[in-house]
């Protein structure tokens, strides 16, 4: 007997090879997707009827700091320089093992309300950052974040810091976590110590995240240190690949592009944060058109100010349009295969579609509502009509861990009521 039988639903399989399934069924076991299509004689232990739903694979985030839920509004309308050095890096500074797990919890908790079943997250306090997924049910690929500027002693104490989570958390939580190195950027890490971490990635046979070429400053301290940008730096040390994750990518060049595009390179697009921060506009669209492979994710709550990977889809396609002066440039499927298809891929993990043998990370999105009725093209609805608030039921890895908006796995009042705390004790010891 299976575990699950969703029946009854829309199915948005995004499969190419499939499309998409009126009055569709699918089967879960074990954690798998046994098998999907119109019509089923098995019998589950879980019978969801989910006529008058929309069922798709579950949203994959792939950059983000989980436990900046914590600075959710905290420093807002600054320019980058006065927001990160003179209030997100002291306040990160008086951080403690309990903050990053409290704030950690209370990002998975927003993810799986709003439909996110992975993230790829870089922070600190890792081990704690991790226990919280554990915990919470979410699928994420985590890395601790590492800067050196140079210091040969801080580098050996970063990376054997990384190796070390590295090590000890990849493939925990029945393979639902999986792990990164996660050397911060190009500007703050240096060049002798990117080499050092590339070799170890190859040698742990691990992914990479980094932030890249976020905005112009970087653009321009790259040049006049090593008198190319971060592209061609990051070329010039055999540092690109399939297996790196380079977030933001805003700052590109048409040649970028092109070695990006030629590399494999998983480029994580997070408009939200960028425009919030005035860093710019990522060339998406020339991106795409180049082959390279495009995903989507939030970046941490002190620069979007929430995890809503909904919100990220629209405002993902109304930008490129806007900036591009076309209003065909990225429809609505496209943008679905990025924060669904192209994330999986991105992280290396089977989800992403609702395929035979894929995981069983998938979410139901209640349709009869005012804001999306009538229903004339269901991808146009859900990248511009609906939101993170429409998620009815989650379920990640076959374990349900939300369903008709009541979250499971998780003590939602405890989570709350904890970060409530928490926060009042940090901001208690920033003096503010």
């Amino acid at each position: 007997m299976a575990d699950i039988i969703i029946k009854n639903a829309y199915i948005l399989t995004m499969d190419p090879e499939v499309g998409d399934i009126e009055n569709g069924f699918v089967l879960v076991e074990n954690g798998i997707i046994k098998d999907v299509g119109t019509s089923t004689n098995s019998n589950a232990e879980k019978v969801i009827d989910a006529k008058g739903s929309v069922l798709m694979p579950g949203l994959i985030n792939t950059h983000c700091h989980a436990g900046m839920t914590l600075f959710r509004g905290y420093a807002d309308d600054m320019h980058l320089k006065e927001w990160l050095e003179d209030n997100i890096w002291p306040a990160e500074s008086k951080l403690t093992d309990m903050d990053i797990y409290a704030g950690t919890k209370l990002a998975c908790l927003e993810m799986i309300r709003s439909g996110t079943t992975s993230f790829a997250d870089m922070y600190m306090h890792m081990n704690k950052v991790a226990q919280a997924v554990e915990e919470s049910g979410i699928r994420a690929s985590l890395s601790y974040g590492m800067i050196d500027f140079g210091d040969r002693e801080k580098a050996d104490m970063e990376l054997k810091e990384g190796s070390c989570f590295v090590k000890e958390w990849n493939g925990r939580a029945n393979g639902r976590i999986t792990t990164m190195y996660g050397p911060h950027a190009p500007n703050t890490c240096s060049r002798d110590f990117l080499i050092r971490v590339k070799q170890q990635a190859d040698k742990d046979n691990v992914r990479i995240h980094i932030h890249v070429l976020e905005t112009e400053a970087e653009l321009n301290y790259m040049k006049e240190k090593y008198g190319m940008c971060s592209i061609h730096f990051l070329k010039d040390i055999d540092f690109w690949g399939t297996a790196i994750l380079a977030a933001h990518c805003v700052w590109l060049s048409d040649g970028d592009i092109n070695i990006l595009a030629r590399h494999g390179v998983n480029i994580s697009h997070n408009p939200v944060s960028n425009m919030k921060l005035a860093s710019g506009i990522c060339p998406v669209s020339k991106l795409v058109k180049s082959g390279a492979n495009v995903c989507l994710g939030t970046d941490g709550c002190a620069s979007n100010n929430n995890l809503d990977m909904f919100e990220e889809m629209k405002t993902a396609a109304l930008l490129q349009k806007v900036s591009t002066m076309d209003p065909s440039i990225l429809p609505a499927r496209k943008i679905l295969e990025m924060a669904t298809v192209n994330g999986a891929r991105a992280l290396g993990i089977r989800s992403g579609m609702i395929k035979k043998g894929y995981n069983a990370d998938v979410i139901l999105i209640e349709m009869k509502k005012a804001h999306l009725t009538p229903v004339y093209d269901v991808a146009s609805h859900l990248v511009y009509a609906a939101s993170g608030k429409d998620v009815k039921t989650t379920i990640v890895d076959g374990i349900i861990l939300m369903e008709d908006g009541n979250v499971i796995s998780m003590n939602e009042h405890e989570v709350l009521n904890t970060v409530i705390k928490v926060s009042e004790e940090l901001i208690s010891r920033l003096g503010n």
